[in-house]
Order: structure tokens, then C-alpha cells, then sequence
């Protein structure tokens, strides 16, 4: 709806913007209605209305329009993943190249045949250490960013952070009266 006539305040002649108490009940409702002005302007305060749909005050819940970068990412994630492992199938059989032989399929290490079975079972003792280094290298990797700004945090941060590193330290007591740490 146009205007019919322009919209002049005191409070704008002073060089302020008028309050909505300030505008009279008709200036208000031709503001409200106004379609030139795309966004508010300190001039020109929105008045909403109840049944508005282009209300700015939207529920955070269902605004899923913020979520359409990460799906687009993941999106191009897997059709750039799926196509780096099926395209070169797809070329070997289309090339001919994908003829197994008894040859092609022996094992084949460091320039020459295996020694033995390739599927030995290997000690429980190696994957013990590997999970035990893999708990104490997530635990540096949590201790770092709180320890930068532990100061900013408080108290309770600190006293969270110690029954962490106590937890930790009971399961490496643990392991270590298990027999976990020593090697034969």
C-alpha cells in the first residue's frame, strides 16, 4: 500500500527516531504495512501483527534452512567418496585389466612371497598397548584446550577436569596390576 503522505515526526526533526508510543495508532499501521522498505530502518520501526508471516522472530527449533550447507557438504562428500572407489572398478572391467590369476592373487610382501600364513593370530599384549595408548593420547588431546583457558573457566572446571585425570589414573593402576605394561 503506498503512502499518502510522508511520514515526519518531531522526533525526527531532532535527529532521533520516534518510539512506537510516540507514532500515532494510523502511522503505525501504514509502517506495519509498508512494502518499500525490505528491512527495518531506525526511521521506520515495524509494528507486527499477529497473523504477519514475515514475522523476524523465528522458532530456532524448526528453522532447518541453517542445516542445507552441511547437507550439501556431505552430499558432495559422498558422491566424491563413492566415485574414488567404485570409478577405478568400473575401468578396470571395462579395460580388460581385471583378469585374476593363481599369480595375481598370492600375497606378496617386500619384493617376495610370505614365509608363513599372513593370518597368524598376533599377541593379545599388542592391541592392549594400542588401546591404552589411544586412551592416554585422547587425554592430552582434552587436556590441551582446557589448560588454555582453565583460568577463564573457574573452579568448577578445574575440579572437573582433575576427576578425569584421577579416572584415568585408576585405570592405569589398573592395567598395570593386570600385567597390561609388561612385556615378555
Amino acid at each position: 500500500m503506498p503512502r499518502s503522505k510522508p511520514l515526519h515526526h518531531p522526533a525526527e526533526e531532532a535527529g532521533r527516531s520516534p518510539s512506537p508510543s510516540e507514532l500515532g495508532e494510523e502511522q503505525a499501521k501504514v509502517i506495519a504495512s509498508d512494502s518499500h522498505s525490505p528491512r527495518p530502518c531506525p526511521h521506520h520501526p515495524i509494528v507486527l501483527k499477529p497473523g504477519n508471516l514475515f514475522a523476524p522472530a523465528r522458532n530456532p527449533l524448526f528453522d532447518l534452512s541453517q542445516y542445507l550447507p552441511i547437507l550439501l557438504f556431505l552430499g558432495v562428500a559422498l558422491a566424491l567418496s563413492s566415485a574414488f572407489v567404485f570409478l577405478p572398478m568400473i575401468a578396470a572391467r571395462f579395460t580388460g585389466s581385471h583378469k585374476p590369476t593363481a599369480e595375481k592373487l598370492t600375497e606378496y610382501e617386500c619384493g617376495f612371497p610370505a614365509f608363513e600364513d599372513s593370518r597368524s593370530q598376533f599377541d593379545v599384549r599388542f592391541y592392549l598397548v594400542a588401546i591404552l595408548f589411544i586412551i592416554f593420547d585422547l587425554e592430552a588431546a582434552f587436556i590441551y584446550p582446557w589448560a588454555v583457558s582453565v583460568f577463564s573457566l573457574g573452579w568448577v572446571a578445574w575440579f572437573a577436569m582433575m576427576g578425569f585425570i584421577a579416572e584415568l589414573a585408576l585405570g592405569l593402576v589398573y592395567a598395570w596390576k593386570k600385567g597390561a605394561l609388561e612385556w615378555e
